[in-house]
């Protein structure tokens, strides 16, 4: 036994002095280029396990493991403090004399962990009492001027607010910043504000447009008997001109001139785009809103009549159902073209693909034969096949069964492609001069070097906006290689914290290796006593649709791991925040970063 023990310490005193030695190298660097770094625990930490990392710990593990002792697996915020620990233990076991006083200060753990939950407050605001990790929701800027959907989300759980500046525009912005700050201070408590800059738009450039259609389906079981109709939200008048639908809906009941409105419980005789005679029932009325309900599957487009079946006079048109893009669906084995041009893209005819633009041309000319092509966040992928005078010849490698949608505006991916752009765009300059004055936070997308990080501190200082947070978008392979520099380029001069952006993410390092890339994420930030974001696709299925996925609600459970879950916009997604706000309250009574808490269990009393 004693002989196990000797190797065992021997193996980590070699380990220290090697941490030691490393980190100090690259310390002296660093200090070249900032001497306040030296003063900043969280560089020190993070410098010792990328040390300690650098090399695989599994033998040492199962040593130490079977000896009783701690596994260095929860290390992450004291490095050097878990090894003297450990070391001491060994020392005592075996008659030696107590190790010396360090002179290398070190953190325990309760240090580790009240530096992260400082930094987390500093950036994210206070946590509430029943939970400790926050819920960011992205704001909709259909609901900018809604005061009583933000007052719902914050009543529901939200502690940030999100503003997504490639979607709306500054009058939106400003506008939902005003009707939040109301909010809160009607309600009491605080709520924080980040702006997620754009980045460099590589999306997919616009399609043709043609008649919108609103498509009623009815649940049905399998033998096709109806289980719950389908419904339909619709205005009873014509918006303003130019005016966009309220969010959810689909269209306008336009009344004829000289027709009553209809009212609950009307049934609505209509005939749809086939010719098919249909029957709509109007099920509520509220602030001039109808949600009417169909028993059959149903294609209205405007221009479709109703009329009531009790009212003669009560008639009218379906109208205000807008514009979509022409239907371009792709299997596996078709092509696409991915255009050099900027113009409006095409629908396959019998001797040329399907065409689309890519909102940055510089980058397709810069494709060659087998880079990865992927589409919409994964949803469609492709392999680039040759380059010609138009663009880039793509070959579909991957669509869902029946082929998936190709739609404009959607993002594009260029696996392992240096993207070689300038770290601000022209737009993202733009926005900072809006956003400063009314946000806590800059989310900085597609951040990929230490380089880039300065060009953002810089543009930041420029604009007397030093004392804004900064939340470091981790959504490429280069950005997940490179995260140790990005975050050494801001630590200790701005709030600074960590998003794991998911769904770009997965689709850059691959949907398989998501799982331990944002692991890795987790614990370098928690080394850096730095708080994280978890995002893209958090209980989606019920914030879209108001259901509610069992594997959601576990992947949901996990964002107790991190400072912060961020859900997306959509119809329910108030309902969503509720939702997270319980799983992630019965969460931590389990769970706290990788440190699982035993607390007592509920089937031993029959709870």
């Amino acid at each position: 036994m004693n002989g196990d023990w000797q190797e065992l310490l021997a193996a980590l005193e070699a380990l220290r002095a090697r941490v030691l030695q490393e980190s100090e190298a690259r310390m002296v660097v660093l200090e070249g280029q900032d001497p306040t770094l030296r003063l900043h625990p969280g560089v020190h930490n993070m410098l010792h396990y990328l040390a300690l990392r650098r090399v695989d710990l599994r033998p040492l593990q199962e040593a130490l493991a079977g000896q009783g002792l701690s596994s260095l697996g929860r290390s992450e915020s004291h490095v050097l403090d878990t090894l003297d620990h450990i070391i001491a233990l060994l020392s005592a076991a075996l008659g030696r004399p107590e190790p010396e006083v360090r002179e290398q200060a070190t953190l325990r753990p309760d240090e580790g962990m009240r530096l992260l939950v400082q930094n987390a407050e500093r950036l994210l605001g206070p946590a509430r009492e029943h939970r400790s990790t926050r819920i960011m929701v992205t704001l909709p800027g259909e609901r900018a001027d809604d005061p009583a959907f933000l007052q719902s989300l914050l009543a529901a759980g939200m502690d940030v607010a999100r503003i997504n500046c490639a979607h709306d525009g500054p009058e939106q912005w400003r506008a939902m910043v005003k009707n939040l700050h109301q909010a809160t201070q009607e309600q009491g408590g605080s709520c924080r504000v980040l702006a997620d800059l754009a980045g460099h738009k590589i999306r997919t450039g616009p399609l043709p447009m043609e008649a919108g259609v609103v498509h009623l389906r009815p649940q049905r079981d399998r033998l096709g008997r109806v289980l719950a109709p389908a419904r339909l939200r619709a205005l009873a008048s014509s918006p303003p001109p130019e005016a966009a639908l309220p969010a959810g809906v689909q269209c306008v009941l336009l009344p004829a001139a000289g027709s009553p409105a209809p009212g609950v419980a009307e049934e609505l005789l209509c005939v749809d785009a086939r010719g098919k005679e249909r029957v709509l029932v109007v099920e509520a009325v509220e602030t001039g809103i109808l949600t009417l309900h169909c028993m059959q599957g149903s294609y209205f487009v405007n221009g479709n009549t109703w009329q009531s079946r009790r009212r003669r006079r009560c008639r009218g048109v379906i109208a205000g159902i807008p514009p979509a893009p022409v239907q371009i669906v792709l299997e596996a084995g078709d092509a696409l073209l991915l255009s050099r041009g900027s113009g409006q893209g095409r629908v396959a005819t019998a001797d040329q693909p399907a065409r689309v633009a890519c909102t940055i041309p510089a980058l397709v000319e810069r494709l060659s034969p087998g880079q990865a092509v992927w589409v919409d966040d994964g949803k469609m992928a492709a392999v680039v096949e040759a380059q010609g005078p138009e663009g880039a010849l793509l070959r579909i490698t991957h669509a869902k069964a029946g082929g998936a949608r190709l739609l404009p505006d959607r993002g594009l991916n260029f696996p392992g492609l240096p993207l070689n752009l300038p770290p601000l765009s022209d737009k993202d300059l733009a926005d900072l001069e809006v956003i400063i004055p009314l946000v806590d936070m800059v989310g900085f997308s597609f951040v990929e070097s230490g380089e880039h990080m300065g060009a953002l501190l810089e543009a930041l200082q420029q604009r007397q906006a030093s004392h804004l947070g900064i939340i470091a978008k981790i959504e490429t392979a280069q950005a997940f290689h490179r995260l140790p520099e990005i975050l050494l380029a801001a630590l200790g001069r701005q709030p600074l914290g960590v998003m794991v952006a998911r769904g770009d993410l997965a689709v850059e390092v691959g949907p398989e290796r998501l799982t331990e890339v944002q692991e890795e994420i987790l614990w370098l930030a928690e080394a850096a006593h730095l708080p994280v974001i978890w995002a893209t696709q958090v209980l989606e299925t019920l914030t879209k649709k108001g259901s509610i996925s069992r594997p959601e609600l576990t992947d949901a459970a996990m964002g107790v791991r991190a400072e912060c879950v961020m859900l997306n916009k959509g119809p329910f997604v108030a309902a969503a925040v509720h939702t997270l706000d319980d799983i992630l309250t019965r969460m931590q009574d389990h769970q706290r970063k990788k440190f699982t808490r035993l607390r007592a269990l509920h089937w031993q009393d029959g709870g």
